[in-house]
């Protein structure tokens, strides 16, 4: 009920035509509209405008030390409460200069060849199966995947095209044969002139006319049954690691770092770096090499001194 209000109250309004007028995407649009709601059902909906510095650092601070907020979290909410503030109520208080979250450093879980195959084994559906089957060999993300259209695919040139991936980024990624195959099985059951994964309805009767893409909810439930299923004890794998795992897949079969940059769509070298922590290749043989040019020290003059 809090949120409903919340949706019909005019800095709502004001917010979303800023953030489009700034060139935001839809998703960010979403993101930051949610941090000035969360702010104000906090605060009982009270008009933003009465609002002062003093609240708005205790309400960082509630997030931060009594909500437990991530620092991923905490980021958005302060760079989403920080262009409301600024660019809509033309409030630039000094808190906005220091805010900050530190990053965290902790790498991202991964899975080998055999245990990412184990999972989608375990898929119990085919939509599923499928949807799951694309974002790994194409190393893409979620929300990519789910907003697919059949226009993406070039099957000439086995390529997709991503459109508006994160910062509003287009790229194409390849595409590997088998999974086109899928594709094209999958397409047959469902026939949709626009999505490749429309939302199926009950007995799968509106996926030929659907105009919104699966659950979420869906197919990230599929997912944890068959990583559950294959008996995979690893921490924080998700959807998400499936894309972890392509790229380091793919920097282990000797795919050079940069192309696995631009198949990602990471705007910063540094970014994709990280899948140089992940992996053991080049690793396995260093002591030998070590070893090897390290040599000729026991025969020095220095031991007739011992």
């Amino acid at each position: 009920m809090a949120r409903q209000k919340a949706l019909q109250t005019p800095w709502y309004t004001e917010t979303v035509k800023a953030l489009q007028l700034a060139g935001m995407c839809d998703r960010t649009q979403g993101c930051y509209a949610r941090t000035v709601r969360q702010l104000l059902e906090h605060y009982d909906n009270k008009d933003p405008r009465t609002l002062t510095e003093q609240e708005l650092k205790d309400y960082f601070l509630y997030r931060r030390n009594t909500s437990h907020w991530s620092p991923a979290t905490l980021r958005i909410c302060y760079s989403g409460l920080k262009f409301f503030f600024i660019h809509v109520l033309q409030k630039k208080w000094p808190v906005f200069a220091y805010l900050n979250a530190k990053r965290d450093k902790s790498l991202p879980c991964v899975l080998s060849c055999d245990e990412a195959l184990a999972i989608l084994q375990h898929v119990k559906t085919f939509h599923n199966y499928v949807f799951l089957t694309t974002v790994y060999s194409c190393g893409l993300r979620l929300q990519e995947a789910l907003f697919l259209q059949i226009s993406d695919i070039d099957a000439a040139r086995m390529m997709i095209h991503v459109h508006r991936g994160k910062g509003a980024k287009d790229r194409f990624v390849p595409l590997p044969q088998e999974t086109l195959h899928l594709l094209r099985l999958y397409w047959k059951t469902h026939r949709n002139q626009k999505l490749l994964f429309p939302a199926l309805g009950r007995g799968h009767q509106k996926a030929p006319s659907s105009a919104i893409p699966m659950s979420i909810d869906s197919v990230q439930g599929a997912f944890r049954e068959a990583k559950q299923a294959a008996g995979i004890k690893k921490r924080r794998v998700s959807i998400h690691t499936l894309r972890h795992s392509y790229a380091t897949h793919l920097l282990e079969a000797g795919v050079n770092i940069r192309v696995i940059q631009r198949f990602l769509g990471h705007a910063n070298l540094e970014t994709t770096m990280v899948y140089l922590h992940l992996t053991q290749k080049g690793q396995e043989d260093a002591y030998q090499i070590i070893n090897q040019t390290m040599r000729g020290f026991h025969n020095g003059n220095h031991q007739r001194n011992i």
